[in-house]
């Protein structure tokens, strides 16, 4: 999953920043592909504009501009042969239209650049993405009613950065639908990070007494002192037992290498990599882009 970061978002991590082999991100990016053709296109002079959206009350005349421009050139989210303004405008079985004009007017409210937003909505509304589906149950960490309609799956490591900024975000968009949507807790340790194997495991093992939200927390916010000296002061911080704790810590390296071996087979190469109803997130690591997959996730998928 590579969440992209704008213009405004500079101070942010970039949450692809922690690499399974530990190297830096490329950020050298091939060149996009020259716009598609539209065979049921209408002619310029019959193309309708694009009314009542909400996010377009606050783009400056300049971004509405562009907005304008690039719906033209932006094709349907729902894989048809014509644009998102013909989809939004005219095409009323396409119910992922108006969620995908709020997300480029979003984008450009924020900073975003056209490349970035031909970038970001193409790998949004791929047709071709994968969906994937995981080992998911009453053992497996989780916050949200596991009959969500929505089905929210990250992969992370307590000692990457990226983890770190994201978890707050992440959590806040989870939380936002207390009926909808369940996230799940995936341990992904990166052989970069030299404790991040033992703080999985001490999650796992605090699951086992009802505390691996406790200690979720207390791993992020200790990090990246996570030696095992170091893990088992935070256990008895959240109130563990520490015989059952000492136990359960050595049976989690299985259990973490279940995990990873799991993200593999979807093919996570950084952390954090968030899943949302199988689909690989794509987009800025802030909880209202992704609480915008959710909503489309919830109004199309009824």
């Amino acid at each position: 999953m590579r969440l992209r970061t704008l213009s405004v978002f500079a101070a942010l991590l970039c949450v692809s920043a922690c690499k399974k082999n530990g190297a830096a991100e490329d950020t050298d990016k091939p060149p996009l592909d020259p716009p598609p053709k539209f065979e049921d296109e209408p002619p310029p002079e019959q193309r309708k504009p694009v009314e009542g959206v909400k996010e377009l009350e606050k783009l400056s005349d300049s971004d509405r501009s562009r907005f304008d421009k690039l719906i033209d050139k932006l094709p349907s989210p729902c894989g048809k042969s014509h644009s998102l303004r013909t989809s939004f405008t005219t095409d009323k079985e396409c119910a992922r239209a108006p969620f995908a004009v709020g997300y480029v007017a979003d984008l450009l409210d924020d900073g975003a650049t056209d490349d970035d937003v031909r970038e970001m909505y193409g790998e949004r509304y791929k047709a071709d993405a994968p969906k994937r589906g995981f080992k998911l149950d009453a053992n497996v960490p989780h916050i949200g009613p596991e009959d969500g309609r929505v089905v929210m799956v990250e992969f992370f490591d307590f000692g990457c950065p990226a983890c770190q900024e994201f978890r707050g975000e992440l959590k806040a968009a989870a939380e936002a639908y207390p009926n909808d949507v369940v996230l799940y807790y995936k341990q992904y340790p990166l052989a970069a990070h030299e404790h991040s194997k033992g703080a999985a495991q001490a999650a796992l093992a605090a699951a086992k007494q009802g505390k691996y939200h406790e200690m979720h927390e207390v791993l992020f916010d200790a990090a990246p002192a996570h030696t095992k000296d170091k893990l088992d002061e935070y256990a008895k911080q959240v109130g563990l037992d520490m015989k059952k704790f000492q136990a359960d810590y050595e049976a989690a390296a299985a259990l973490v290498e279940a995990d990873k071996k799991e993200g593999e087979g979807a093919e996570v190469t950084g952390t954090p990599t968030l899943f949302i109803n199988g689909r690989v997130y794509e987009g800025p690591p802030l909880a209202k882009y992704v609480k915008m997959w959710v909503d489309e996730e919830l109004a199309v998928n009824r």
